[in-house]
């Protein structure tokens, strides 16, 4: 009957109210009706777990950091009382960005919503609203009906975000870690894209060494992770066996694993180390995971031994890439440089030995002894650096001339300049090219028989400035100029020689520091807006 199709979707588009209540939000819940070490806002904790804890490992809960004005939750440990007790405020928290929003009024974008699954009931409806070229985006022919059961694979989507744990077949991909002591903990997930690395103490014996789970490599490998679709098998890529005296050996075959062994007083083929590499795509999606193990033993006198866990993350089908700050650049580490080949409309091949900001290494040296030897630009550090070139009369200018060039520049000569540390190469917007100026010295003489401009000094100037909040400012390159300075050689009489020296020097200027009195210059804003800033707006 029509009255009960409409009501049926009236249900179908109604769904339960999102969660915004921090006080009951806790991102650091992860194990189910249990008490999870250190989480000061799970629910399943009580009065005497809170009592053991150290600190909370997520003392402020809040919501959308976007918001102008928002509630926030704050934990802490009264140390102080006995036994500890755990405290528990809810304070207004006003965020001091300029850009900020102040209204969540777009209801949608507050629901996660399940498509209609097509039926030989539907399937005709939904071709006919959804087979052409272009549809209705109206919100009232959504179905959102939460309660509708998923097909198989809608539960299998595994695409992950930073710091969400990896999960696993059984539970999560585990990364032991010292909780409370120095002791193992086995209760640790890895989160995806956090490169972590933990050292903690074991409590073994030789009687029971081979059933330990702790000890043993299957511990490690014998779950799969979820990955997109598909499971991902962790893969052993390899072995290293450390003898009692500290020394390593690396074992040839990966693909037999080592089980523990007592062999009387002694106990081999313990695990003293992990090392998990994982592969993931741009989306989110696991591709692989491998791990590399340190066996090693341990005699009846040990009651305990020492365990090294170590996991990083690498994007499948790009080169790692060395950072040099997340996002501003951080003093002492090199600037970025690339170049922009012809095939790509982005720059590529930056932060290579090949195509690197970088000075003559060192002063007081044959300038063609020096032309291979180059010191990177390293940011916030002014340097000095050059060489001496001794001309003869046998020589010839434009050799010299480009022999000069190429020790001041090197090689290669990069043609951007990343603004940030962290900045990609698809990133157009992010890269700044670098503005070249040629000055030359007019020199006169009395005698003018053959004459050509040589360089002789190389001055690179980078001007940068403070981006973000004044709280945490982020250092960002925002111009880059190199400046080569020519000079005339004149022909020498034969049997005569001429020492020239040769310098590059690399400037980088605070241009975000307060103007001098008496200087006028009109006020910038420097803004970069977070992608999903106006999300879900387009």
């Amino acid at each position: 009957p029509p009255d009960a199709r409409d009501a049926a979707q009236t249900r179908a588009r109604s769904a339960p109210a999102p969660l915004t209540d921090v006080a009951r939000l806790c991102v650091c819940d992860l194990l189910v009706a249990q008490c999870d070490t250190n989480c000061c806002c799970d629910p399943d904790c009580s009065p005497e777990d809170f009592s053991l804890f150290t600190t909370c490992s997520v003392p402020v809960v809040t919501g959308d950091s976007h918001l102008c004005s928002q509630k926030a939750a704050v934990y802490s440990l009264d140390v102080e009382a006995n036994p500890p007790e755990r405290i528990f405020k809810l304070i207004d928290q006003v965020n001091p960005s300029i850009f900020c929003i102040h209204a969540t009024n777009y209801e949608q974008a507050l629901y996660l919503k399940s498509p209609e699954m097509p039926t030989p009931e539907n399937f005709d409806e939904l071709l006919h609203k959804f087979g052409s070229a272009a549809f209705s985006a109206d919100p009232q022919g959504w179905n959102m009906d939460t309660e509708a059961p998923n097909p198989p694979e809608a539960n299998e989507t595994h695409r992950y975000e930073y710091g969400v744990p990896i999960q696993t077949e059984d539970a999560f991909l585990r990364l032991p870690s010292p909780v409370v002591s120095s002791w193992c903990s086995d209760a640790n997930p890895a989160g995806f894209l956090v490169n972590q690395a933990t050292k903690c103490i074991r409590s073994v014996s030789v009687e029971k060494c081979d059933s330990i789970p702790a000890l043993n490599m299957l511990f490690y490998t014998n779950s799969s992770i979820l990955a997109f679709v598909l499971q991902v098998n962790v893969s052993v890529q390899s072995i290293v066996v450390q003898s009692l005296n500290g020394m390593r050996t690396l074992l040839e075959g990966n693909d037999v694993l080592r089980l523990p062994v007592i062999l009387g007083e002694l106990c081999s083929n313990v695990v003293l180390g992990v090392s998990y590499h994982i592969t993931y795509t741009d989306t989110g999606e696991i591709t692989e995971a491998a791990a590399a193990f340190v066996l090693g033993a341990f005699t009846k006198e040990a009651l305990s031994v020492q365990q090294s866990f170590q996991i990083s993350f690498t994007q499948g089908n790009t080169e790692p890439v060395p950072l040099s700050g997340n996002p501003g650049y951080v003093v002492g580490l090199p600037v970025r440089a690339g170049v922009r080949p012809r095939e790509y409309p982005f720059p590529a091949g930056f932060v290579s030995g090949r195509h690197q900001l970088s000075l003559v290494a060192g002063t007081a040296r044959d300038c063609l002894a020096a032309q291979a030897a180059r010191a990177p630009v390293l940011f916030g550090y002014n340097a000095v650096s050059g060489c001496h070139l001794r001309i003869t009369a046998a020589m010839e200018c434009q050799p010299v001339a480009q022999t000069l060039l190429d020790v001041l520049k090197g090689q290669s000569f990069p043609e951007y300049v990343a603004s940030f540390g962290n900045s990609r190469a698809q990133d157009v917007l992010d890269w700044v090219p670098i503005t070249h100026h040629v000055i030359s010295e007019q020199r006169i003489s009395t005698t003018l028989q053959s004459s050509c401009q040589i360089p002789v000094s190389l001055g690179i100037e980078v001007k940068w400035t403070k981006y973000g909040s004044l709280v945490n400012p982020q250092a960002r390159i925002v111009n880059v100029t190199a400046t080569v300075t020519t000079t005339t050689l004149r022909q020498l009489p034969s049997g005569r020689e001429r020492i020239i020296p040769v310098t590059s020097s690399v400037v980088f200027t605070d241009i975000s520091a307060p103007a001098e009195p008496g200087y006028k210059a009109w006020p910038t804003i420097n803004i970069k807006l977070p992608f999903d800033f106006f999300y879900p707006f387009v």
